[in-house]
């Protein structure tokens, strides 16, 4: 059983990983933290991924600069692999104040067909009452200039409240938008771990296939060896 270079803790069988068989940027990340590490030293798979990500960052770091906070967040979540694809909704709601969950909502009412068919009905009620009922003394004779006062307070305090919740609405949307991104951005990263292992895989599994080539040649080579030597006798 190897040792692990890094931790110096015995490596469980078929999880060595020689230094040769290392990328050059992830050696170069093992060899800064741990001088002395050479070619055929040996690392766990698991210490290996470890590098991966870490390597994964620095080009990160490279390629954009500085890491914004929607990128920090996803190398956090790659180091210590975690899951990012979390239900956000109800983080969003648990943050609104009591005047923005009535924002929400006097602003779903004011745009169904319930308060469309209410207000109208109200509307019809109104003239109705003024025209035909009251007709000697209406308390609000036509053209109705109380009712307008109404529908203009109405409309004065129904827009900002629909501004407020287009606001939030925005607001959830871009939260979204920012963790999609974040679940993006991570699951590309992924896949290019991914693509290291399988690399290493492949290269793995063709030096164990050229051992047995080999191994199959000696054999061969004995065989002649031998049937060279019962000719001759």
């Amino acid at each position: 059983m190897r040792t692990s270079f890094i931790s110096k803790k015995p490596i469980p069988n078929g999880e060595s990983i020689q230094g040769s068989d290392i990328r050059a940027g992830i050696f170069e990340l093992i060899l800064r933290d741990h001088p002395g590490f050479a070619v055929d030293s040996y690392i766990s798979l698991f210490e290996l991924n470890l590098y991966r990500r870490l390597y994964l960052t620095s080009l990160m770091e490279q390629e954009r600069g500085e890491l914004a906070l929607l990128d920090q967040d996803v190398m956090k979540a790659i180091r210590e692999n975690s899951v990012l694809s979390e239900k956000i909704e109800d983080g969003i709601e648990a943050k609104l104040t009591l005047g923005e969950r009535m924002a929400d909502r006097i602003a779903t009412f004011g745009g169904s067909w319930t308060f469309i068919i209410s207000f109208f009905s109200f509307l019809l009620g109104w003239i109705f009452v003024n025209a035909f009922i009251l007709i000697t003394r209406p308390f609000d004779p036509f053209p109705f200039i109380l009712l307008n006062l109404i529908l203009s307070c109405l409309a004065a305090i129904q827009a900002p409240i629909i501004m407020m919740s287009q606001n939030r609405q925005e607001s959830k949307d871009r939260q979204r938008a920012e963790h999609d991104y974040k679940i993006n951005l991570k699951a590309e990263l992924e896949i290019k771990l991914l693509s290291e292992k399988i690399d290493h895989l492949l290269v793995h599994q063709n030096k164990k296939l050229l051992e047995i080539q080999e191994v199959q040649v000696d054999y061969l080579e004995d065989l002649l060896k031998k049937v060279k030597e019962n000719s001759k006798e």
